[in-house]
């Protein structure tokens, strides 16, 4: 009897925490799907990072902090006496963990080849690069992305004119090209659409948003419809 009460119980307390990841999804997805546009980071890597080391927002840091991601620093909080840094919303917390990776060199790489890179590599070179210092931590985030398919959101980046691709052209098969340019336009200039972001564009045309930022002189990744673009 006991043992089937705790079996009994286990599943309650599995599924709960299956719909408080859930909720977490539903709630802040957009926001990851903002940043990776602006910024390249999938949103996938985003939202399993954040879910994993927040405990879908259920941790202190993330209650009182707004803190997603376990970063250290200042707080202003009367709430809670904690050396983890203190943000305004959950949307900064997610823009800072973004800045933690810009500025560490061992990431760079990432981020030059954003329009092609998975969320594995992502992971992957995020451990090696001393993220974390759990063994388990790649496994564990990597679970939690493919358990609730958070690499969908990768793909919903102007999806209606998006030509994906999850490989850099450096690493594509023999006999594979990379997708060609609009027939409308010629092929190294690109007149910016509504809905299109730098993300966008590097997936499509198998670049880097430092790459494009850089042949067009670009200081910020907003876009404006008719604005042209070298690609």
């Amino acid at each position: 009897m006991k043992k089937l009460l705790m079996i009994v119980l286990l599943g309650f307390s599995t599924a709960a925490a299956a719909q408080t990841s859930r909720s977490y999804i539903e709630k802040y997805k957009d926001a990851a799907i903002e940043a990776m546009e602006a910024h390249g980071v999938p949103a996938s890597i985003i939202l399993g990072v954040a879910m994993h080391e927040s405990g879908n927002g259920t941790s202190k840091i993330a209650r009182y902090l707004n803190n997603h991601f376990g970063i250290k620093g200042k707080n202003n909080s009367t709430k809670i006496n904690s050396a983890y840094k203190g943000y305004g919303s959950v949307e900064e917390s997610y823009n800072d963990f973004i800045n933690l990776l810009q500025r560490r060199s061992q990431y760079s790489w990432l981020f030059e080849h954003a329009g092609g890179m998975d969320y594995r590599s992502w992971i992957l070179a995020m451990q090696r690069g001393g993220y974390a210092q759990s063994k388990t931590w790649a496994s564990r985030v990597i679970a939690t992305i493919k358990k609730f398919k958070l690499y969908e959101f990768d793909k919903q980046v102007n999806s209606d004119t998006r030509t994906a691709s999850a490989i850099p052209a450096t690493l594509m098969a023999p006999g594979k090209e990379k997708p060609a340019a609009p027939a409308s336009e010629p092929e190294t200039v690109y007149t910016v659409q509504k809905g299109d972001t730098l993300f966008d564009l590097a997936r499509r045309y198998q670049t880097s948003i430092k790459e494009i930022k850089q042949a067009n002189g670009l200081k910020s990744s907003l876009l404006r419809p008719g604005q042209k673009l070298k690609l």
